[in-house]
């Protein structure tokens, strides 16, 4: 037991006085300013700033389809990539652009609903993009009326 305490204190203070270099010296200073570039490119990032997050189609008959564009604009310092776009259910399909957005440059969203659903309808679609947020929040909504029925509900706007 006294032999592996002793071994044990052998190795910790063979250990401590070996790391007596100086660290500093081994920085390479080309090193540094390529991380300062990589750095500073990292912090420029998109900004996606939108016309309207919201858009109320008013009140519609059921199964009548609807559209509507949102536009934004890109107001960071580096290109905007838009990876996905997707609606809370099948019954909304959103549009993303393919092509990046340059920095000041507009870009727009198609959203298209089929007009199902009752009453009510609100649905949100999410648009992943490469923002510092990551993720926008957009909305539509919508009163919708059974086919036939006599119109109810807000009146359109």
């Amino acid at each position: 037991m006294k032999r592996a305490i002793l071994s044990l204190g052998v190795l910790s203070l063979l250990a401590f006085t070996s790391c007596k270099e100086n660290a500093s010296s081994k920085i390479k200073t080309g090193n540094v300013a390529v991380a300062a570039e990589r750095d500073e490119a990292a912090k420029q990032l998109p900004v996606m700033e939108f016309e309207k997050s919201e858009h109320d189609f008013g009140t519609i008959e059921q199964g009548t389809p609807q559209e509507t564009i949102f536009t934004f604009t890109n107001t960071g310092n580096a290109p905007l990539i838009i990876t996905d776009a997707k609606s809370t259910c099948g019954c909304t399909v959103p549009k993303k652009p393919e092509a990046p957005i340059a920095p000041g440059e507009k870009g727009e969203l198609l959203v298209r609903f089929n007009g199902s659903g009752q009453n009510q309808v609100t649905k949100t679609i999410t648009v992943t993009a490469n923002t510092e947020k990551g993720q926008e929040l957009l909305r539509i909504k919508a009163f919708v009326n059974p086919k036939g029925a006599t119109p109810t509900g807000p009146v359109a706007q």
